[in-house]
């Protein structure tokens, strides 16, 4: 959202509308000069460099807006990496897989990034970045567990939706097993609880390829290899 502002202050807070009028959280605008002043929200300055934030559960007005950025971005430059920044606890698991398809399907690798956690469906869009540019900040908590069917209750008592759910869980196992490159017993075993993971674990695991050092890290590390 670009939006014109004659203001003084380098930012302001902006209370941005949630789809259906709910008013949710403040976001701050930029203010560039130049011979006019020029505001963003924030995430749109952070659009212009390529970052997309998955922030909060994966609800349907989510991935209508990660999905639309995602596109976006890959008609701007259908070259350059886009990164995707994710601090989720999960949520609705099509809605998940629309977002899954979306970032396989364009051309532009997809980095990501965890800050704070990927929980269940965020930790599985983690996961399915590109190879090689899936990170997590050292702090940060990982969990993935089967998917639970908003249909669960019913499929007690009905058989094709019991079906589907058991196809929606092994179609989510094998697409961990492509990305992580464990065996598929080992995947079903991991997922049948709740299962945590530090970046460490993560990353030895396959969830991720490398934990995002910060800089006091670094500064520690160049220091005892001087």
């Amino acid at each position: 959202m670009l939006v014109f502002l004659r203001q003084s202050s380098n930012f302001l807070n902006k209370q941005l509308i949630r789809p259906g009028g709910c008013r949710f959280y403040q976001v701050p605008i930029f203010l560039e000069n130049g011979e006019g002043e020029m505001g963003y929200d924030i995430y749109s300055r952070l659009l212009q460099s390529r970052i997309v934030c998955l922030f909060g559960p994966v609800t349907d007005e989510l991935t209508s807006a990660v999905v639309s950025q995602l596109l976006f971005l890959q008609f701007q430059n259908s070259k350059e990496p886009i990164h995707m920044y994710i601090n989720s606890i999960g949520g609705l698991v099509q809605s998940g897989l629309a977002i899954y398809d979306t970032m396989q399907c364009i051309s532009p690798p997809v980095a990501t990034l965890c800050v704070g956690q990927a929980i269940s469906m965020g930790a599985f869009l983690l996961a399915a970045g590109a190879p090689g540019m899936r990170k997590a900040l050292p702090h940060t908590t990982i969990m993935i567990h089967q998917p639970v069917s908003k249909f669960e209750e019913e499929a007690i008592e009905d058989k094709f939706l019991a079906d589907l759910n058991v196809k929606v869980r092994c179609h989510i196992n094998n697409l961990l097993v492509h990305h992580t490159k464990r065996p598929y017993h080992i995947i079903e075993k991991t997922m049948e609880r709740d299962t945590f993971f530090t970046p460490m674990e993560a990353k030895k695991f396959g969830l991720i390829d490398e934990v995002q050092q910060n800089a006091t890290s670094k500064l520690r590390t160049r220091t005892t290899n001087s």
